[in-house]
């Protein structure tokens, strides 16, 4: 593609926490940016109403299908939920534009990605699976990003100049990811290991004592902040965490190992994101909402409504 990436057309799918930041990015620096989520077509008025408010803030076209959002894009970049990978890639297959690129962003399993990957080259376009190696809303579109499949290096520079942190990882397949769900084991593990451990030793009044066994036994970690930032991240996409940990278990059983740790993981951040769906910890979109800089407020509410459950 011989298009100067500064006059790309580029089209997002997903248009969540991930995808409002990548189109803020994007349209700072006066680039054409469409999207489509299927909150959009949702019931009830609230359903699309605050993505449609946001895209009309900072300029982002909004599109009625995954078809629409990627007929004519020079660079489409899928940003959904780890189960929609490959039915979004099928989705988009049908009209993406011979050439195009298909940055594939979501956590997914390597066979999840090399499914996706046969279903946009096999349309015309050129898939690039995309790694997201840490967070993203403290990096934003600078968050470290590992490249991977046969078009990554094409790709990486043309990202570089549209501002992203991306570097080519492997030129098979699967690498990236895998190397992205190995990281999630322990990153994902230890979100939901802290709010048990915090929580259970708020229910015994040892909170205080566990934090400085565990300061003592890993100085470099300021446990009271890096649990305060866990309860809030889990609190508020627990949901999305827990559906990634279950690509990370496909990830460790087609490894030829049973997934124990990672399956007990996804379960305790759904369990989590079910009490935030039951407004236990407020209204959603609300200052308070999963915001304390104490994670014991968080640890309390989930106690009291752990004791409001009858067993």
């Amino acid at each position: 593609m011989d298009i100067d990436p500064g006059q790309w057309r580029i089209a997002l799918v997903g248009y969540g926490e991930v995808g409002r930041i990548l189109a803020e990015d994007l349209r700072r620096r006066d680039l054409r940016v469409r999207a489509y989520d299927v909150k959009l077509d949702g019931p009830g008025a609230e359903s699309g109403a605050p993505l449609r408010a946001h895209a009309a803030a900072c300029g982002t076209a909004l599109a009625a299908s995954h078809a629409e959002v990627t007929a004519g894009a020079d660079l489409v970049v899928s940003a959904v939920t780890a189960s929609q990978a490959v039915p979004v890639a099928q989705a988009c297959a049908s009209a993406i534009a011979r050439g195009a690129y298909f940055l594939d962003f979501n956590s997914a399993s390597p066979g999840a990605k090399i499914r996706a990957a046969q279903l946009i080259d096999a349309a015309g376009g050129r898939y690039v699976e995309g790694a997201v190696m840490t967070s993203v809303p403290p990096y934003r579109i600078r968050v470290p990003l590992l490249l991977g499949g046969p078009h990554a290096a094409d790709l990486e520079p043309a990202l570089r100049a549209l501002g992203f942190d991306a570097k080519v990882g492997d030129e098979r397949l699967g690498v990236a990811s895998a190397t992205k769900m190995c990281r999630s084991v322990m990153i994902k593990g230890l979100e939901a290991m802290v709010i048990e451990c915090f929580t259970t030793a708020r229910a015994y009044g040892v909170e205080d004592r566990v934090l400085a066994s565990l300061q003592e036994t890993f100085p470099g970690i300021d446990w009271e902040k890096q649990g305060a930032y866990f309860f809030q991240r889990v609190i508020e996409h627990g949901r999305r965490r827990a559906e990634e940990v279950r690509e990370v278990a496909h990830t460790v059983r087609e490894a030829g190992l049973e997934p124990w740790s990672a399956a007990g993981t996804a379960e305790r951040q759904a369990w989590v994101a079910d009490l935030a769906d039951a407004g236990l910890f407020g209204a959603r979109g609300t200052p308070g909402f999963a915001r304390s800089a104490d994670w014991r407020t968080e640890a309390d509410r989930i106690l009291a409504g752990v004791r409001r459950t009858p067993a």
